[in-house]
């Protein structure tokens, strides 16, 4: 499938593309910033096993959550409006989990910034398609990379910023992006209200129609639908286990000694960059992306077998392998805007995606430690992983064909 014939990227549409683009770079930034910091929150803020645990499962329970409601947050305000609440969210959230004084506390700041970092994920792909039909691949590229640096970045810098400055500025610098992200969709709103104005000569300027309630209900009845749902399940649930684990697999299978295992894991982090720079451009061009489902479905088997049958002779290769996988992820948000013919479709689409994927992969780190508890190794975990796997196949044929959700519920 190509794509509407492109116009000039800025024209009458900056504003959108710099709150797009500052809006994934701060998707992932609560995620990636308090993990590599828990021993300096830890002197101030008492955080035992369990605690941690919850912390740790809050991001794709948070997001799933988040898919259920932010398609009606837009049907009921407006796109617009539902990513500026989005961006509020995340700058009260970080700069109160930087003055947290208790546990309770961090928690309940934890969950308003990866409630505004939720929205932005179910919002960025009908944004995308509202502003930028004709420019899908190449914008989803550039905010998708972006992502992968919003997940890079804070994990990197995180423990030295505590170091020099203290924890509570570690977890708070992050509010100023968050700040960046929120100004351009000020800009946008005010835009659309003037020339709304202009065009209807009224007062009040209508909002655009968002999803409603019953194209949201109807998904449940489309193949298309289901397949992104299969295959975002698929890479959701993947790299949330391997991010949990991924560093005790290689220092009990593969003899690594921890620093070397935590290197592999940002590899391993590292391989979505690739991805997310060739994938949503490779997806608008190519007529059978079922191609694309299939080599991030081989990608993951053959780095999952490498660590079942050899684990010690190529460790690097098997995680190049297993981190390819998650190509899945940007197939799976560009195909949102590639197979809905509006924004409102995309909305209603996003959200039913993402909801069911991230709530899928908040239960893949619990199940691979349950199947190690039980067997005292990772053979089973690990199979596990391959078989979850193997279901993106079965999403690859059923997107073989191209069709449009609306067209599969009328």
């Amino acid at each position: 499938m190509t794509e509407a014939r492109p116009l000039p990227l800025w024209l009458g549409r900056s504003a959108a593309l710099l709150g797009i683009l500052l809006m994934a770079l701060n998707l992932r930034t609560a995620v990636a910033a308090i993990s590599p910091i828990t021993a300096y929150v830890a002197t101030d803020i008492p955080l035992d096993s369990v605690s941690l645990g919850l912390l740790g499962a809050l991001p794709p329970i948070a997001f799933a959550i988040c898919g259920l409601v932010a398609p009606r947050i837009a049907h009921r305000f407006g796109l617009e409006v539902a990513l500026l609440v989005a961006s509020v969210a995340m700058v009260v959230g970080h700069l109160a989990r930087a003055f947290a004084g208790s546990y309770a506390i961090l928690l309940a700041s934890s969950v308003v910034v990866l409630a505004g970092m939720g929205f932005g994920n179910i919002l960025l792909p009908p944004i995308v398609k509202r502003y930028f039909p004709d420019r899908i691949g190449l914008v989803t590229t550039s905010y998708v990379t972006l992502m992968s640096f919003s997940t890079a970045v804070p994990a990197l810098v995180a423990a030295p910023i505590a170091v020099a400055a203290g924890w509570r500025v570690s977890l708070g610098v992050w509010a100023f992006f968050s700040v960046g992200a929120l100004v351009p969709w000020v800009i946008v709103k005010v835009q659309h209200r003037r020339d709304a104005r202009a065009a209807v000569g009224q007062d009040e300027a209508p909002e655009l129609a968002d999803p409603a309630p019953a194209l949201v209900r109807g998904l449940k009845r489309s193949r298309t639908a289901w397949a992104l749902t299969i295959i975002f399940s698929v890479s959701a649930l993947s790299a949330y286990a391997m991010f949990a684990w991924l560093p005790a697999i290689l220092v009990q299978t593969a003899g690594l000694a921890p620093l070397q295992a935590g290197a592999l894991l940002s590899l391993f982090g590292l391989m979505g960059l690739p991805a997310a720079l060739a994938i949503p451009i490779l997806a608008t061009r190519m007529r059978n992306v079922g191609l694309l489902v299939y080599a991030g479905v081989v990608s993951f088997l053959l780095g999952y077998l490498g660590l079942v049958v050899a684990p010690a002779a190529a460790p690097v290769l098997w995680v190049i392998l297993a981190g390819a996988g998650p190509l899945l992820f940007p197939v799976a948000l560009v195909l949102i805007n590639l197979r809905t013919r509006s924004h409102q479709a995309s909305i209603a689409l996003s959200g039913f995606v993402q909801s069911i994927g991230y709530a899928v992969g908040a239960v893949g780190p619990i199940i691979v430690g349950i199947l190690r508890d039980l067997t005292q190794g990772w053979t089973a975990a690990l199979i596990f992983l391959m078989v979850v796997a193997l279901a993106g196949a079965v999403a690859g044929v059923m997107l073989t064909r191209t069709s449009f959700v609306e067209d599969e519920l009328s």
